[in-house]
């Protein structure tokens, strides 16, 4: 296929040919791998690049990076090798001598610690630079001890700071080594937080100080750019509509027992919690219906949002819906009333997307990435919500993206009174934090980076 890039991919492709570290902000759909594609191609053309590792979730490194070095014409030429699978089969795959090669982030750590293979990769890309926020993860430590053998580093994302502003450090850290943000996350919390909730003398949170957030942004935009999707692209109206389900007083009465006790007795089961964690868990498991006692049995506490379910297909007409779960007794529930599909393979996407598939089930953790989703349907309903802004919105964006060509609607069933309403406003919240970030780096066609 002959690629005609739009103005913004061209600015975006030349940004990171221009900057040896590029942190490249782009919402979902603007076609963050082609772009990057592009760049390494004329980087590899040129002599200056020749071994080039990207980085990506399971799912896209396995198919998005592979289809679309096949799809273009101009990259004609590329040539890659996908690193994931057996030990047997990872270490086959970087035997071969080609361009690119395409690692899940899982097996990182592996690659750098235990493949046995010399880590001679002069381009780094980071696909979900986000999944690289937390500076404790076992991914983030291995990077950062060959991150000064890396000439050239591109992270891509659409979510940089979805949970806070604190998540920037550890991200920007593998990016520059510390030049923007400083080194340590103790020197990055000391200058631009303080201490929020603590108990004496530990700290549980932190809250940016006065003008913190300028100065965070002014401190990265020399590298980065951010593009939003409605800037740039003709997306289709988008309704975001709320439908709430209320649960009986006796159902409420378990629920609220819970909360307030730790433990609760229902139909001869026990449920009990030890840690807000778990109370967390164990709440958000009674919104959606059922929760699993000790044994981890289903107890059922209400069918509240299977009802909301029913009507909300109903009220489709026959249209393709997608239905967003979080827990396993939710896609067993589901699967009892309706007759479903679950979105796991290529087939089932080839299928949705031919429009075979009425009723199609995803979970955000395994689906969030990657898919391209929008030819088959344009109604989502989020059956029980997930408090990552990151997974939240890819999953929106599966729809809603380049390519749909009908209004897109997204249904939240939220049941009142529960942790439901807590987690629907603190995505709210997240959001208003990371669009602050992308405004402040948003990319000018003209040349300049406004800040």
């Amino acid at each position: 296929m002959q690629y005609k890039p739009h103005e913004y991919q061209q600015y975006a492709t030349q940004f990171i040919l221009d900057h040896p570290i590029a942190a490249i902000l782009l919402d979902m759909g603007l076609g963050k791998s082609v772009i990057t594609l592009t760049a390494i191609k004329q980087l590899i053309n040129c002599g200056e690049v020749q071994r080039v590792l990207v980085v990506a979730p399971l799912r896209v490194a396995k198919q998005t990076w592979p289809e679309e070095i096949e799809k273009w014409d101009h990259l004609k030429g590329l040539t890659y090798s996908v690193v994931t699978g057996s030990r047997t089969q990872r270490i086959k795959a970087l035997q071969q001598d080609v361009n690119i090669y395409i690692i899940n982030r899982e097996n990182l750590k592996w690659l750098i610690e235990s493949s046995g293979t010399s880590f001679d990769y002069d381009m780094l890309v980071i696909d979900e630079l986000s999944s690289f926020k937390s500076y404790r993860s076992q991914r983030f430590k291995a990077l950062k001890r060959v991150r000064p053998l890396i000439k050239r580093v591109v992270g891509l994302t659409g979510t940089p700071s979805s949970n806070g502003l604190m998540d920037l450090w550890a991200e920007f850290r593998v990016l520059d080594m510390g030049q923007r943000l400083g080194r340590f996350i103790s020197s990055y919390r000391m200058n631009y937080f303080d201490p929020d909730k603590r108990n004496m003398y530990q700290v549980f949170t932190y809250k940016p100080k006065p003008g913190a957030e300028q100065s965070i942004y002014r401190a990265i935009d020399d590298i980065t750019i951010s593009m939003k999707s409605k800037d740039y692209l003709n997306l289709p109206p988008l309704t975001m509509n709320t439908v709430p389900v209320k649960m009986s007083n006796s159902e409420q009465a378990i629920y609220d027992e819970l909360n307030a006790q730790l433990v609760v007795s229902t139909q001869g089961k026990q449920i009990d919690v030890l840690n807000a964690t778990s109370l967390s868990n164990k709440l958000c498991q009674m919104a959606n219906g059922c929760v699993y006692d000790d044994q981890q049995q289903i107890v059922q506490i209400h069918q509240r949002k299977l009802d909301a379910l029913e009507d909300l297909v109903e009220a489709a007409n026959g249209k393709p819906v997608l239905v967003a779960y979080w827990f396993k007794h939710d896609l067993i529930q589901i699967k009892s009333r309706f007759k479903v599909r679950e979105i796991k393979t290529p087939r089932d996407i080839q299928d949705w997307n031919a429009g075979n598939i009425p009723l199609a089930l995803i979970h955000p953790a395994s689906a969030g990435h990657g898919l391209n989703l929008q030819a088959g349907g344009a109604t989502l309903i989020w059956y029980g919500l997930t408090w990552s802004l990151e997974l939240y919105q890819q999953t929106n964006a599966r729809l809603w993206r380049q390519g749909q060509r009908q209004p897109v609607v997204i249904h939240h069933i939220i049941t009142e009174g529960t942790i439901d309403e807590n987690i629907l406003a603190a995505l709210k919240r997240k959001d208003k934090t990371q669009l602050a970030l992308i405004n402040a780096v948003k990319a000018n066609l003209k040349g300049s980076v406004m800040a």
